[in-house]
C-alpha cells in the first residue's frame, strides 16, 4: 500500500511523519555512540537524619559534591572552623550522626535511548544507601570502592532523584561489634561519651586517620568523597587499558597491551593502537580483528619498541615518558577509544644474602638507588579540600629537597590520580601501602571479600604509574603484634585458639588475598606484606632483614646519638617532632594564654600524649631555657633537624649495608606540633631545609666518636668523581687554628672515609668549648672547580655547653635582583641556626636555618610578590644564643 501525505492537512501530516521518522529510527540499525560520561555535581542537599540537639542541620542546605559532611557544615556556617582552637572536641557529634544528602538531574530523550545507562560512584564515605526515584539501587561498605549501577531501567523522561543515605561508621558498627567474643585492639581514640569504649574501625574499611592519630585530630567523615557520574555506552566500553611491562631494557621494551572490554552482545570489532612519546610522534602498533562475547572480554597485544626511553628516579636520568591509545571500531564507526600514560622501566626489590644478613634494596633500570625521602600522610583531614596545586607545591619541595622516594603510608587513603601523576613527572619513587594503619583485622569472608575487590580496584586504576615501585600490605600491623603492649595484652585476654585463629586472618589477607591482587593485576612491580617486615621469614623490626623502623629516640627518649648504633637494611620510619612556625600557630590560637605549650589549646594540638614536654625535656639536653614561647618554637625547630640530620647522615654513610632513610614525616593535615618537615599550610620547618643539605646527591658527612673524626664523602652519582677537602679549625671568632686540603677520587655509588682526625690533637691546638671544625668539599673539573660547595661542621660538645658567642650581631642587605630578591646576611662571629622570617609576608627562601661564619657573607635568594621596602620592614633575623633565657 502506497501512503500519500497530501490528502492530510499540514498539521496531521508533520505528526505522522514524526511518528514515522520515530519508528525508522526504532527499527533500523544506528551507529553506536562511543561512550560519554556526565557528572553529577550540581544541586546537591545535605541534612541530618538522625537525632541530634542542633535543630538546623535538620533542615535542607547547600552540599558541596565531591565533599564531606563536615566541609558541608562548615560552608554553611553550621559549625565552627573544625581546625581552629579545641574546636574539635565539641564536633565529634558529627561522625556519630546519619546524614542525607540528594539531588535531581534531567535525563533527556537521547540519554535514555542508550542500551545502557550506569551510575558510577568514585567513592561514597562510607556506609551508604543509594535511591534511584526512591528504589533502592546500592549498599556501600566501603570507602576506597568504585561502585558501577546499571540504572537505565528506574530512569525516567525528565527529572530523576538521586538520593544518599549514611550511617555513621561508629554507630552502625557499635552493635556488631559488642556481639563479637572479642573485640580487636585499636590505635584509634575514642574522645566521645557516645561511643561506649567500642573500637569500631578495625572492622570498617574507611581511612583510618580519620578516627584520629598521634599528629591527627578524630573527624570521622561521611559524605560523596570523590565524583558521582551518569555513564551512557551501547556496543561496548572499555573498562580498564594497562600496559604490562613484561621485559625492559634500554634496547627493547616488550609490553603487552592488555584491555578489559563490556560488550552488549557478541560483536565482531577491530581494535587498533599506537603509542607516542609525551611530545612525540605517533607510532601505530597494529590492528587485529576481535570477536567479542557478550560482558567481560579481556584481550591482549604485545608491542615491541625498539630503544626505549626509559623512566628514571629523579637524579638518576630522564622521567621519559609514553601515551598509548586504544581505538576500537565497529564497521568504519569508532565504538570506544582509550589512552594511558606510563614510564618504561624494569623494578627490582632485591633481597639477596650478604654478610650483613639480607639486602633490601631498590633497583631501577639495573640500577641500585639509594632511596632518599619521608613518610607521607593525607594533606587533609578533609580530603576533598586537597588540590593538585597543594599536592605539587609538596612535591615539588620534596623533589627540591634531593628526595627521590615518597611512602605513601597506609593509615590514609589511596591518594588522587593527580598525586601520581606529578611523581611521575618529578622521578619520585611510590612506596604504596593499602590502607591499613597499625589494626588487626578481622578474618569473615565478606570483609576479606571487600578489602580483595577494593585491592583490584585501586591497582587497577593506579598500575601504570611508574612511580610506583611497590605495593606494601599495610603500616605496622605485623610489628604491632609481636611489640605493642596493648597487642600483648589483647592476646593474654583471648583463648590461644582465638589468637591462633587472629593470626592467621593475618597471614590470609598480607600473604594471600593482597599477594595475589597484585601478582595477578599488577606485575612486575614487587609486594611486601608489611611495614616494616621480614616477609615471614623471621620476626620484623630488626637490623638484617626487611625494613624497620625506629622509635627509641622518641617514643623512648633515648638520646639522638642512638641513630648511630643502628643498621638496619632500610628505614622506613624515624623521626622527631617540632612546632610549626608562628604564622601557622597563630591560625588556631589567639588569645595570649594560648601560647603556652601546657595551655589547652596547644595541648589539642599535640597528638602524642605528653609531645610537647618531651620536646622540652630533649630540648633541655641539648641547648639553654628558651626565652619566651615564640623562642621555644624556634629551638624546637632547630633541634627536630639536627636530631634527623644525625639520623640520615648515619644512615647514608652505612650504604651499601643500608639501602634507604625514609624519615618521619613531609606534611601534616592540618596545623599541629608534629614530625612534620612541611607544615599544613607548606611552609617549610628547618628540617626540609637540612634535608636538602643531608639528602643531597653528595655528602660530607665527619662523624665524632671514639675521641675521633671521621670524615666520610658519600656520593649517588653515577660518574666518579674528583674533589678536594678543606679542613679548618676555627674559633667563635672566626681565627684559623687549623687549615688543611687534601684531594681525593669519589667512586661513583659510593661511601669511605677519606679523612680521619684525631680529637687529643684538636684539643692542643684549641679550646674545644670554644671552636669547631668546618669541612669543604668542592668538585674538580679539568679546568677548574665547580661553584657548588658541599659543607659540614663538627661541634665538641652539646650547645648549651659551649662558649657560643651570645647575641652575634647579623648585618643584612636586601637588594634586587631580576624578577626576585638577595639577601646578604654577615657576622663578626658564629651565629648558630640563623633564621630569617619576614612576618605575615609570603616569601621562598632559597636558604635558611644555616650557620654563618664569622667574617663569611651568605648570600640567599628570595621570592617574593612584597616590595623591597616591605621586605626590609618586615624582616626578623634570629640565631641560636639568641633564644635563650638571660642566665
Amino acid at each position: 500500500m502506497r501512503l500519500s501525505l497530501s490528502r492530510f492537512s499540514p498539521r496531521f501530516s508533520t505528526n505522522v511523519l514524526s511518528l514515522l521518522i520515530f519508528c525508522l529510527r526504532m527499527t533500523l540499525p544506528l551507529a553506536a555512540a562511543e561512550p560519554s560520561s556526565r557528572v553529577l555535581d550540581s544541586g546537591w542537599q545535605f541534612r541530618a537524619v538522625s537525632s541530634t540537639d542542633n535543630s538546623d542541620v535538620q533542615q535542607w542546605h547547600a552540599a558541596q559534591v565531591p565533599g564531606v559532611i563536615h566541609t558541608d557544615l562548615l560552608q554553611n556556617h553550621l559549625i565552627p572552623d573544625p581546625f581552629d582552637r579545641d574546636n574539635e572536641f565539641r564536633l565529634q557529634w558529627i561522625g556519630l550522626t546519619d546524614w542525607e544528602y540528594q539531588t535531581t538531574f534531567q535525563a533527556d530523550a537521547a540519554s535514555l535511548g542508550h542500551d545502557h545507562i550506569d551510575l558510577v560512584f568514585d567513592g561514597l564515605d562510607t556506609f551508604a544507601d543509594v535511591y534511584l526515584n526512591d528504589q533502592a539501587i546500592l549498599h556501600a561498605d566501603n570507602m576506597f570502592r568504585t561502585w558501577r549501577i546499571p540504572a537505565k531501567a528506574l530512569l525516567k523522561p525528565g527529572q530523576n532523584t538521586l538520593r544518599i543515605v549514611f550511617h555513621s561508621a561508629i554507630t552502625k558498627m557499635i552493635p556488631y561489634v559488642k556481639s563479637l567474643p572479642f573485640i580487636l585492639p585499636a590505635i584509634s581514640t575514642n574522645i566521645s561519651n557516645n561511643e561506649e569504649n567500642v573500637a569500631t574501625a578495625p572492622y570498617t574499611r574507611k581511612a583510618p586517620y580519620q578516627y584520629g592519630w598521634d599528629w591527627g585530630p578524630r573527624f570521622v567523615t561521611e559524605g560523596i568523597w570523590q565524583p558521582v557520574r551518569l555513564e551512557t555506552w551501547d556496543a561496548l566500553r572499555i573498562d580498564n587499558f594497562h600496559i604490562h611491562q613484561e621485559k625492559i631494557t634500554s634496547d627493547l621494551a616488550s609490553v603487552i597491551a592488555e584491555l578489559d572490554i563490556d560488550a552488549s552482545k557478541p560483536s565482531a570489532v577491530t581494535l587498533t593502537l599506537a603509542h607516542d612519546e609525551l611530545s612525540g610522534a605517533q607510532t601505530n602498533d597494529g590492528s587485529q580483528t576481535l570477536q567479542l562475547d557478550a560482558g567481560i572480554n579481556h584481550v591482549s597485544f604485545p608491542i615491541r619498541i625498539a630503544k626505549p626511553k626509559l623512566w628514571y628516579p629523579v637524579g638518576y636520568g630522564a622521567q621519559s615518558r609514553y601515551r598509548f591509545s586504544a581505538v576500537i571500531r565497529t564497521g568504519k564507526d569508532v565504538a570506544a577509544r582509550a589512552e594511558v600514560k606510563t614510564g618504561l622501566r624494569s623494578i627490582e626489590l632485591r633481597r639477596v644474602p650478604d654478610q650483613w644478613g639480607k639486602s633490601f634494596e631498590f633497583v631501577v633500570n639495573g640500577i641500585e638507588v639509594f632511596s632518599k625521602g619521608a613518610d607521607v600522610i593525607p594533606f587533609d583531614s578533609f580530603p576533598n579540600r586537597v588540590t593538585p596545586d597543594i599536592h605539587r607545591k609538596i612535591l615539588l619541595a620534596a623533589r627540591d629537597a634531593h628526595m627521590n622516594m615518597l611512602r605513601e603510608w597506609g593509615g590514609g587513603y589511596y591518594e588522587s590520580d593527580d598525586f601520581y601523576d606529578i611523581c611521575d613527572e618529578l622521578g619520585l619513587m611510590v612506596w604504596q601501602e593499602f590502607a591499613f594503619g597499625g589494626d588487626m583485622i578481622p578474618g569473615d569472608v565478606a570483609y576479606q571479600e571487600n578489602v580483595r575487590l577494593e585491592a583490584i580496584d585501586q591497582i587497577k586504576r593506579l598500575r601504570d604509574h611508574p612511580s610506583i615501585v611497590i605495593w606494601c600490605g599495610n603500616n605496622e600491623v605485623e610489628t604491632g603484634w609481636y611489640h605493642w603492649g596493648d597487642r600483648q595484652q589483647f592476646k593474654n585476654s583471648i583463648s590461644p585458639e582465638a589468637r591462633d585463629r587472629v593470626w592467621q586472618d593475618y597471614v590470609i589477607m598480607f600473604a594471600d588475598v593482597l599477594k595475589g591482587a597484585v601478582n595477578q593485576y599488577s606485575d612486575p612491580t614487587p609486594y611486601w606484606p608489611s611495614s616494616p617486615s621480614a616477609d615471614f621469614e623471621e620476626i620484623p623490626d630488626n637490623q638484617h632483614n626487611g625494613d624497620m623502623h625506629y622509635w627509641q629516640v622518641w617514643h623512648a627518649q633515648a638520646s639522638a646519638s642512638d641513630y648511630t648504633l643502628q643498621f638496619p637494611r632500610f628505614m622506613t620510619e624515624y623521626g622527631f617532632q617540632s612546632f610549626p612556625e608562628m604564622r601557622t600557630i597563630r591560625t588556631f590560637a589567639e588569645k595570649p594564654e594560648d601560647f603556652d605549650i601546657r595551655s589547652t589549646v596547644m595541648q589539642a594540638h599535640q597528638k602524642n600524649k605528653g609531645g610537647n614536654e618531651r620536646i622540652l625535656t630533649y630540648m633541655l639536653r641539648e641547648y639553654r631555657q628558651p626565652k619566651d614561647f615564640e623562642s621555644f618554637v624556634y629551638l624546637s625547630q632547630v633541634q627536630q633537624a639536627e636530631i634527623i640530620k644525625i639520623g640520615a647522615e648515619h644512615l647514608r654513610r652505612q650504604r651499601p649495608r643500608t639501602m634507604g632513610s625514609l624519615y618521619w614525616q613531609l606534611n601534616d593535615c592540618w596545623p599541629v606540633a608534629s614530625w612534620a618537615s612541611i607544615d599544613y599550610y607548606g611552609r617549610w620547618k628547618a628540617l626540609q631545609y637540612y634535608a636538602r643539605r643531608f639528602y643531597d646527591d653528595l655528602l660530607i658527612s665527619p662523624f665524632l666518636h671514639d675521641d675521633k673524626v671521621d670524615v666520610y664523602v658519600v656520593s649517588d652519582k653515577l660518574q666518579p668523581l674528583s674533589g678536594t677537602i678543606h679542613t679548618r679549625l676555627l674559633d667563635f671568632s672566626g681565627n684559623v687554628l687549623l687549615d688543611q686540603t687534601k684531594d681525593i677520587q669519589i667512586p661513583a655509588q659510593s661511601n669511605a672515609i677519606y679523612l680521619t682526625l684525631d680529637k687529643a690533637d684538636l684539643a692542643a691546638k684549641a679550646d674545644l668549648h670554644s671552636s669547631f671544625l668546618v669541612f669543604d668539599l668542592r668538585l674538580q673539573t679539568n679546568t677548574s672547580p665547580t661553584q657548588k660547595l658541599y659543607r659540614n661542621l663538627i661541634f665538641f660538645d652539646a650547645m648549651n655547653s659551649l662558649d657560643l658567642p651570645v647575641m652575634p650581631k647579623i648585618e643584612t642587605a636586601i637588594t634586587k635582583a631580576g624578577a626576585d630578591y638577595t639577601i646578604t646576611l654577615q657576622s663578626s662571629k658564629l651565629a648558630r641556626g640563623v633564621y630569617i622570617s619576614f612576618g605575615d609576608l609570603d616569601v621562598e627562601s632559597s636558604d635558611n636555618y644555616f650557620d654563618l661564619l664569622p667574617g663569611e657573607p651568605a648570600t640567599i635568594t628570595l621570592k617574593s610578590a612584597a616590595t623591597i621596602d616591605q621586605l626590609k620592614s618586615a624582616l626578623k633575623v634570629m640565631s641560636l644564643t639568641e633564644a635563650y633565657a638571660a642566665n
